[in-house]
């Protein structure tokens, strides 16, 4: 199936996907901070660069697009260019799964949140890391 618009307009739409400083990314950070977390953004010191990195409490956080991460309930493949898409979508699930490792072997607390999550329990998950953290701080 050929693409709908011209190479030009594609380019241009796709020069517009934001790979960080995104809507979920900054209402999520917002609220961790209004909770009194402090942490960094988008750390290039760090395995995977963490959307946001709790550094000492050993967290990480990853806020995964649902198209880009390959959501189960609602990755959608485009119709054009099948295979490309679907073995860099596949890349990007092999890479998290690298990322996971990485940081469990270092004993760090990690969090893969779902696009589709955080618009839906946000505050619930924060509270959710709020109390791992605390429990692994007293413990």
């Amino acid at each position: 199936m050929a693409d709908t618009v011209s190479k030009q307009k594609r380019s241009e739409i796709m020069s517009l996907v934001r790979s960080k400083e995104t809507k979920i990314e900054i209402t999520f950070r917002k609220a961790l901070w209004q909770k009194g977390l402090r942490y960094r953004k988008n750390s290039t010191k760090y395995f995977g660069k963490p959307d946001i990195l709790l550094k000492r409490y050993k967290t990480v956080i990853f806020l995964d697009s649902c198209f880009w991460h390959g959501c189960k309930k609602h990755c959608r493949m485009p119709a054009t260019r099948k295979e490309y898409w679907e073995a860099k979508i596949e890349r990007n699930k092999q890479r998290d799964k690298e990322v996971i490792n990485h940081y469990k072997k270092l004993g760090w607390k990690i969090f893969r949140i779902w696009e589709h999550q955080i618009a839906k329990e946000q505050n619930i998950i924060i509270d959710k890391i709020i109390k791992k953290i605390q429990r692994t701080l007293y413990f």
